[in-house]
């Protein structure tokens, strides 16, 4: 018991995550919210991707584990586990087994990359169990020595903001740092049910009006976007741009801006724009009629330094400055 405790303690070390990008007031902070729910990233696409969940209860808990794979226009794949009390499990997303070392019956392929969602159930097909908790947090590591890790998020409950409310994050080039992968992850959905939905992109989606702000905190006006469980080739990309009429991109990831692409050559929030230290505001024009929403702001320098963080919101000094 002392081992499993100890290596435990090292594994949680191990991802703590270096900072370029600065935490605030997170969307769900899973050290100190008791919730049955987590969200993760994870990327194939050179590169290995780890998932480690931990049942914080003192009896079994029975885990739905969902893998959204955006490069298989976000085809899911699903799968039940079972954790004793106070048990942890670390999933490779390479070789994906379940927590008593069985094939999950889940393979993804070389390129796959996404969202991993679990929740606790009260039954395998069951509801979710909201009086069960767990936690967990996530690793990225690329071929380029970089990394990736930080805690799972919690699912924002309806109540918990204001949708029109701006959701920011902090960036800068420090420590050599010039690629960033800006996730975003949208479920307008309940997770009561036992499982939630994203791989509809028609119906789950989010449009930001996006601006950056450098120290001086002058405003940059960028361009609409959209978040989606989608890339390019997705077959509804372009029925979800004609209805929404808002927005002439739609994507799972982007870039920051011309100074700090997106590592894997996808689109910018900011196109033209070289600002290399500031923060990025994105108010949703989907109000609060959509506020299930949350992402990631990873930074790295193509070399041996990544850092990962979820989104701020709010952030007072962002509320203002808000556009007349």
């Amino acid at each position: 018991m002392k081992f499993v405790i100890y290596s435990f303690f090292i594994f949680v070390l191990c991802l703590i995550p270096l900072k370029n990008s600065f935490s605030g007031n997170g969307i769900s902070d899973t050290d100190t919210v008791r919730r049955p729910d987590l969200f993760s990233f994870f990327d194939l696409r050179d590169r290995e991707s780890y998932v480690q969940i931990t049942n914080l209860d003192s009896s079994n808990a029975i885990i739905h584990l969902q893998i959204f794979n955006v490069a298989d226009d976000c085809n899911e794949n699903n799968f039940f586990d079972t954790y004793t009390p106070n048990d942890t499990h670390i999933y490779n997303l390479r070789d994906i087994l379940t927590n008593d070392g069985n094939p999950s019956g889940v393979t993804l392929p070389d390129n796959a990359y996404g969202i991993v969602f679990a929740v606790v159930v009260d039954s395998i097909g069951g509801q979710t169990d909201f009086e069960a908790s767990i936690f967990g947090n996530f690793r990225v590591i690329d071929n380029n020595g970089y990394e990736y890790r930080t805690n799972s998020p919690h699912f924002p409950s309806l109540g918990s903001f204001n949708g029109s409310d701006p959701i920011t994050f902090n960036f800068n080039t420090k420590n050599g740092v010039i690629l960033s992968d800006v996730i975003g992850i949208e479920a307008d959905t309940s997770i009561a049910q036992g499982e939630i939905d994203i791989s509809d992109i028609l119906s789950s989606n989010v449009t930001f009006d996006i601006d950056i702000l450098n120290n001086d905190e002058v405003i940059f006006s960028c361009r609409n976007i959209i978040f989606a469980c989608t890339n390019q080739d997705n077959p509804l990309l372009g029925a979800l741009l004609e209805e929404d009429g808002r927005a002439s991109v739609a994507s799972f990831e982007y870039g920051i801006n011309n100074a700090i692409p997106h590592s894997k050559n996808g689109e910018l929030l900011c196109p033209g724009n070289i600002i290399d230290e500031g923060f990025v505001r994105m108010i949703s024009l989907d109000g609060i009629q959509s506020p299930r929403y949350l992402g990631f702001i990873g930074l790295n320098n193509g070399n041996g330094r990544g850092t990962m963080d979820s989104w701020w919101f709010p952030n007072s000094m962002a509320l203002n400055n808000n556009p007349s």
